[in-house]
């Protein structure tokens, strides 16, 4: 990071600054005008500010002022005359990192933004830090799971949530699409806007381009009153099209044409309307398969898939079933006013066998059917479980269920003790080099 705005209107002064701080392998951009510099100013910019202090216009010390109100984190650094100084210590009291007096020399200025660059650049890296840890907290409260699957998932959708880059999301039915689009809406910069979801293989052939974008009153048969398509609706915020591929060949056209020109015609107006949202797109399959049955636009989908999201099905996560499962008996228990009852080891084991085609969403219909069972407890997953798992072919081998099984005790244990490893060697009557060679192995750590 060694970017560097210089403003002042003496074209000599800049020219040999600018000079001296490409030697010393800065990056210079300078201008005349504070007013055009400051269009140049974000809250992200990575770099510092030098400039003179009185300069028509805008002088110094009002850019300085317009700068704090941007980000006051950035370091600004004061070309002053001699008998500008006390102008300048109150700049400095204002906010200002430091200045440096005309006639100047070279090498302090380029001591000078040094400094400033290494305190900008730990200020965005902390900000970044910050934002990384608030969203890693966000999203563990709506994607469970610790495997490392769901932790790389967790850890792209907390990286690309914060931009406004389409999204395509696609995985297996049942697989928790709309969930992630939830929680990539909530910790994005559109959290303040609207959130509508719309399952386009729910939505009748004549009904999709109305109910997309919208129409007057009179646009067609039935259309008696003026109608907002979801396009429209979104305005500000994110829209979710689940099931894309069931959306049909017309309408795509029509929604591609809707993103490359951020506007929409209602059936029956002819005044374009601007739009302007965040689309998240969902589907089943993978979207070649899709484009190559006639079913997805290639034109559409490179619109679409600036970012690609891949959800893994839950038979490869099976060390999430037991902290999923016990999140949604927990839930369900709190719906219902009921007791959530733990699992043994042999209802645990029948969880381990079982491949979950209908994968997260399975999972959930089989915890609250378990809570509303009125069988003994150690009996509900044999009789509950869909096709007879315990008398199917294991989706997991003995070892590897004996593995997760052991997994699951000691990430219980962590969170029942709150990470203490003394109360977790004591709990599980382990030696801590064991307790520790076991944590490794599986990926689990105190802290989670």
């Amino acid at each position: 990071m060694t970017k560097v705005i210089l403003v002042d209107d003496e074209q000599s002064v800049r020219d040999s600054a600018r000079q001296w701080l490409e030697l010393s392998d800065f990056d210079v951009t300078d201008y005349a005008d504070a007013r055009i510099a400051l269009k140049n100013i974000t809250p992200d910019y990575a770099g510092i500010v030098l400039t003179d202090v009185k300069m028509p216009g805008m002088d110094g010390l009002a850019f300085q002022k317009h700068i704090q109100d941007i980000d006051p984190h950035i370091p600004v650094v004061l070309f002053t005359g001699h008998g500008d100084i006390a102008m300048a210590v109150e700049a400095i009291q204002g906010g200002a990192y430091d200045f440096v007096e005309k006639p100047f020399d070279p090498e302090q200025i380029v001591e000078t933004i040094k400094r400033a660059l290494e305190k900008r650049r730990l200020v965005l890296e902390n900000r970044q830090l910050k934002m990384a840890l608030s969203g890693c907290e966000g999203i563990d409260s709506r994607l469970v799971g610790t495997s490392p699957s769901m932790r790389e998932l967790k850890k792209e959708i907390t990286h690309i949530a914060p931009t406004i880059a389409n999204i395509l999301i696609f995985g297996e039915t049942g697989t928790g699409k709309e969930v992630i689009a939830r929680a990539i809406h909530t910790l994005s910069t559109l959290n303040k806007g609207p959130y509508l979801a719309l399952n386009c293989a729910t939505i009748p052939v004549s009904m999709a381009e109305s109910e997309l974008f919208g129409h007057v009153s009179g646009a067609f048969t039935g259309a008696s009153g003026k109608r907002v398509g979801k396009l429209e609706a979104a305005n500000g915020g994110t829209l979710f099209l689940d099931e894309l591929n069931s959306m049909p060949l017309d309408v795509q056209g029509k929604l591609l044409r809707a993103l490359e020109m951020r506007e929409i015609i209602p059936l029956g107006a002819n005044t374009p309307r601007p739009v302007n949202f965040r689309l998240i797109s969902a589907m089943n399959e993978h979207p070649r398969t899709a484009i190559e049955e006639g079913r997805l636009r290639e034109d559409l989908y490179f619109r679409i898939n600036t970012v690609e999201v891949n959800v893994p099905p839950l038979r490869e996560r099976m060390e999430d079933i037991p902290l999923l499962f016990s999140f949604f008996l927990e839930r369900t228990a709190d719906t219902y006013g009921m007791t959530a009852e733990p699992l043994g080891p042999e209802s645990l084991a029948l969880l381990m066998s079982h491949d979950w085609p209908g994968n997260v969403r399975e999972l959930k219909s089989l915890a609250e059917r378990y809570i509303l069972s009125p069988l003994p407890p150690n009996e509900r997953i044999a009789r509950i479980m869909p096709d007879k798992a315990g008398d199917a072919t294991p989706a997991v081998g003995l070892r590897e269920q004996v593995s997760l099984f052991e997994r699951h005790l000691i990430q219980e244990s962590l969170t029942r003790n709150g990470g203490s490893i003394k109360d977790v060697m004591n709990d599980l009557a382990v030696p801590r080099r064991t307790l520790n060679e076991k944590m490794t192995k599986y990926g689990l750590k105190r802290s989670e």
